[in-house]
């Protein structure tokens, strides 16, 4: 059985639909925080469990018979991240999973200058040392969050954030695919390549394609590291949330997530959705 671990999440949720186009409903678990959330899927037939990764037990009884089980990463960063992910992998372990995979992330790095890069470098060691057979799915940076910079640049006509980088932005729906795709057909092992799209764009290049798109002016500004953490903590954000957040731009602007790789591609068999695309539709939604 392939257990998926976050699906009432948006990626875990579109891996289990993915998932369903490939296997039977019988041969598939969840585990959720809240099996109220995914009454949808148990209507179909999918084994869903309560399962939480504070909590050892729980996931003991949500992972059992797993042959895969997929981790979502947590929400959460720093060290209490990486506690929830060995958790999880240990439990995957004693239930007998013959193989773990982990939602990664293609800048995953022990000297990142973003922090949820460190925790999931530091996941990467806990599934290598666990001794099971193991793949790491190493998603370029999802292109939800370049849409939640563009922000409300689209009425304002300017994209105001700190100086930034290339970065290969990749839809949820590819990435939900390319997991289901690892857990049926198995043909990424070990730690993936970059799992992008075909082209890295900055901000500036976002703000091109959003006035393109819209036919109305959106000027890219650049604002000081200290002027965006300081707006952020001004409208309530803690400040150890606000340096993680700004570590974005950070790490951006040393090309650590400016790195393409036809491997995404090539597991779908087409061109990933691109920045463009998303763009669109989030302004075909909005109209």
């Amino acid at each position: 059985m392939i257990i998926v671990t976050g699906a009432t999440g948006q990626l875990g949720r579109m891996t289990v639909e993915r998932l369903l186009e490939r296997i039977p409903a019988e041969q598939l678990g969840v585990s959720v925080r809240d099996p109220q959330k995914a009454q949808h899927f148990q209507a179909k037939g999918v084994r869903v469990r309560k399962g939480d990764f504070n909590d050892a037990d729980s996931l003991a009884y949500a992972f059992e018979g797993a042959t895969q089980v997929l981790i979502v990463s947590s929400d959460t960063f720093g060290e209490a991240s990486v506690r929830l992910h060995r958790t999880a992998i240990d439990a995957a372990k004693k239930a007998g999973a013959s193989r773990i995979l982990y939602t990664s992330h293609m800048g995953s790095s022990p000297s990142s200058h973003f922090a949820p890069m460190i925790d999931h470098a530091a996941t990467e060691e806990a599934l290598q040392a666990s001794g099971v057979a193991y793949t790491s799915l190493r998603n370029g940076f999802y292109t939800a969050s370049a849409l939640m910079m563009l922000g409300n640049a689209l009425s304002t006509g300017e994209l105001a954030a700190p100086e930034d980088g290339p970065v290969s932005w990749t839809a949820h729906p590819d990435l939900a695919e390319a997991a289901a795709i690892a857990l049926t057909e198995q043909r990424l092992d070990g730690l993936s390549p970059g799992l992008t799209a075909t082209e890295a764009i900055d901000l500036a290049g976002i703000a091109a394609i959003a006035s393109e798109l819209t036919g109305r002016p959106i000027r890219r500004v650049i604002v000081s590291d200290d002027t965006y953490r300081d707006t952020l903590i001004s409208h309530g954000v803690p400040e150890a949330q606000a340096n993680m957040l700004l570590g974005i731009f950070h790490a951006s602007r040393e090309g650590e997530f400016a790195g393409i790789d036809p491997t995404l591609s090539e597991l779908l068999g087409r061109s990933p959705l691109s920045v463009r695309d998303a763009l669109k539709a989030s302004i075909d939604a909005a109209k």
